[in-house]
């Protein structure tokens, strides 16, 4: 392997000032730069302080991408962008990462929050379009991830990570970026940990595993057990946390003493779609078993305990698709039917717990990049888009109940929200 690093200036002093500035004041004019003349003009926008945090979505449909209110369903903003459009958070919870043709692109959806440990000052600006853009061949996975996020290019394999906090200061410079590039380019997956990375091995033919590096680049653990490696999330094991990946036939764990692989119950068992959660041990995950099946429907789910490798499967009744896994804040499963409804799976007894009617029965386009109702969880609220109305239903997930719907100017395909 191959490990480069670029780093640009980060103006830390800047950042520090700021912060202070904004203690004990309303005000969001940001203080002068060390050593210039305090009464020059500051560049920095002038922003609104608002009395809690605001949290927003991203919508893509064909021909750009609207930023809507989560609160209200109002759209703030009608932004256009070229050929078929990917959208992914991008762990601060102001920014999600746009991939389309060419690049990786910021989209500031114009909320945020400070904290200062006793309290925290929350802001909110007009969403837009960034400036700043990882170039990428064919952008594929978007991977936050402990202050850092790592951007993956299918069709170079070349990985790029930066630190997540610096997107909040592109007015002041483009982020640091950390580079590195797999052996044989593939539609791959890449996390930038603590000490080192961890990313999928494969060809444009065949992926087979995964390695984990050190921070100079060398493998200190690897595992070609996991044939047709898709999909990543995390879990916590005790004061742990586990790197997840999917398999077809299971899954790997990757953690500080290596790479343990959890097999599935059948011979061929995709699971390529996972969803993870803060403080749980518990993976949700897809599960699909006929290999030869053009587009299979599944009806069950996977639920991987990490503790101890376990995998239990979770009978819905109802099909699912790769947009439809979701997670509560206290860790059990959310996954969205074909049926219409939003299915909670009790985690700690691998069972349905409950189901709530949320949009019209549907069924799954053969064509992925057709769109279908998505499932987005921000805090307490899960966000249901149904295409087929130009609707963004509203569930609160306190009370499993549908609380608002918003009719949409576009038809919805991917959904991202941050928190603010």
């Amino acid at each position: 392997m191959k490990l480069r690093r670029t780093r640009l200036p980060v103006l830390l002093a800047l950042s520090i000032s700021w912060l202070a500035a904004g203690c004990g004041s309303d005000s969001s004019q940001p203080a002068a730069e060390p050593g210039t003349d305090p009464s020059a003009e500051v560049t920095v926008p002038t922003v609104t302080s608002v009395d809690d945090a605001v949290a927003r979505l991203a919508v893509t449909y064909d021909g750009g991408v609207l930023v809507v209110g989560a609160d209200d369903g109002e759209v703030l903003a009608d932004l256009p962008a070229e050929g078929y459009l990917r959208v992914s958070p991008a762990g601060d919870d102001r920014h999600v990462f746009l991939a389309s043709p060419g690049s990786f692109r910021a989209v500031d959806l114009g909320v945020w929050t400070i904290d200062h440990g006793d309290h925290a000052h929350h802001y909110a600006d007009d969403p837009e379009l960034t400036d700043f853009t990882v170039a990428a061949e064919e952008p594929g996975h978007v991977v936050p991830h402990d202050g850092t996020t790592t951007l993956f290019d299918d069709a170079t394999g070349e990985m790029t990570a930066l630190p997540t906090f610096q997107l909040g200061e592109l007015d002041r410079g483009e982020p640091d970026l950390e580079t590195l590039r797999a052996e044989h380019a593939h539609h791959g997956v890449a996390v930038r940990l603590e000490d080192g990375w961890v990313h999928t091995v494969g060809t444009t033919e065949e992926r087979t595993g995964v390695q984990r590096l050190d921070e100079d680049g060398a493998v200190v653990a690897s595992s070609e057990e996991c044939p047709g490696v898709h999909g990543e999330t995390f879990a916590t094991r005790g004061e742990e946390e586990i790197t997840v990946f999917g398999c077809e036939d299971g899954v790997l764990l990757v953690d500080d003493a290596g790479v343990t692989k959890v097999s599935a119950p059948d011979d061929y068992a995709r699971i390529g779609n996972l969803a993870g959660a803060e403080d749980s041990a518990y993976v949700l995950g897809d599960y699909k078993v006929d290999e030869d099946a053009e587009l299979e429907r599944p009806t069950r789910v996977s639920l991987v305990d990490t503790r101890d490798g376990s995998l239990r499967l979770v009978e819905l009744g109802t099909s699912y698709t790769f947009r439809s896994l979701g997670r509560t804040p206290e860790g059990d499963g959310l996954v969205l039917g074909t049926d219409g409804a939003l299915h909670l799976v009790d985690a700690e007894r691998g069972k349905v717990a409950s189901s709530l009617p949320v949009v019209a029965a549907w069924e799954e386009p053969l064509d992925w990049q057709e769109p279908r109702p998505a499932l987005e969880v921000v805090g307490d609220r899960a966000f249901v888009t149904e295409p087929a109305t130009r609707t963004l239903h509203v569930v609160d997930l306190t009370s499993m109940s549908v609380v608002a719907s918003h009719e949409l100017p576009q038809v919805p395909d991917e959904l991202a929200g941050v928190a603010g």
